[in-house]
């Protein structure tokens, strides 16, 4: 017996799926997989309800978790708050355009990927969209298989950038040594300190990352497991307490920085 399903959103995508009952049935399986292996985020910013409804069930059914907006302000209060692997955003938008919206997002230093998903298909629109920090342009109307392609690209594009380095069990640097598998360090003392399961997830994260500025967003994203974040003062304390643990001098840090308004950074 077939099933046969045929969903039309809008003017803009279309999708007909004519499947057996076990090809569907395989498929759902295939999709609960994918979410639970990728959990990836994105931001869907359109403010056409029909267009945006449309986008939100897509994506959900390829294992992407969706966050929706529909004007530009709320766009920056929730980018603020949240972590994203993409943000979809469309530009003809309320309040605020979203070439201003995407200006904002980058000169708060965040690089999370965003594609501009617009009306407007001059080349100088796709240009101006592309320098102001966006990392692609796709054009209404549009195929909706080439725009899921363009999601998945970008998402693992992104990922590979960020990929960490490999962190051994046991890790010395000249601050001391740190055994991740025990959840315990010996500090510039010598002495041995016990590390709470946060500690040593973000003492490892940070170390996987040496030498390069891992965001508040990140961090709280990898650490915490969650989208809703609790304060940034939250991982100033334990960055205070790594100091207090490695540091010679916790007054003048070599290994633990925080950079102001981006994030925090390990060096050996």
């Amino acid at each position: 017996m077939n099933c046969h399903k045929t969903y039309i959103f809008s003017d803009y995508i279309s999708a007909v799926y004519e499947l057996s009952l076990t090809s569907c049935l395989e498929i759902k399986t295939h999709r609960i997989m994918i979410r639970k292996e990728t959990k990836a985020s994105i931001l869907v910013v359109e403010d056409e309800e029909s267009l945006r409804e449309a986008l939100k069930l897509n994506l959900e059914l390829e294992g992407y978790e969706v966050t929706t907006v529909d004007n530009g302000p709320d766009v920056l209060k929730v980018v603020k708050n949240e972590y994203f692997d993409l943000i979809i955003l469309d530009i003809m938008l309320p309040d605020m355009d979203g070439i201003t919206v995407c200006e904002t997002i980058r000169m708060q230093h965040n690089d999370v990927p965003i594609m501009f998903l617009s009306a407007r298909n001059s080349s100088a629109d796709k240009v101006e969209g592309l320098k102001k920090g966006g990392d692609d342009y796709l054009t209404k109307p549009f195929n909706l298989e080439e725009l899921l392609l363009r999601v998945q690209k970008l998402i693992v594009k992104n990922k590979k950038i960020h990929d960490p380095h490999a962190v051994p069990d046991v890790y010395q640097f000249s601050g001391g040594k740190i055994d991740f598998a025990a959840h315990e360090c010996t500090d510039h003392t010598g002495a041995k300190q016990e590390l709470s399961k946060k500690e040593a997830a973000l003492l490892k994260l940070l170390i996987e990352h040496e030498g390069q500025v891992v965001s508040r967003e990140h961090i709280l994203q990898i650490v915490w497991g969650y989208n809703v974040y609790p304060t940034t003062r939250t991982i100033d304390n334990f960055i205070l307490n790594f100091r207090k643990y490695f540091e010679a001098d916790s007054r003048n840090p070599k290994h633990f920085h925080s950079v102001r308004g981006i994030g925090y950074k390990f060096t050996a």
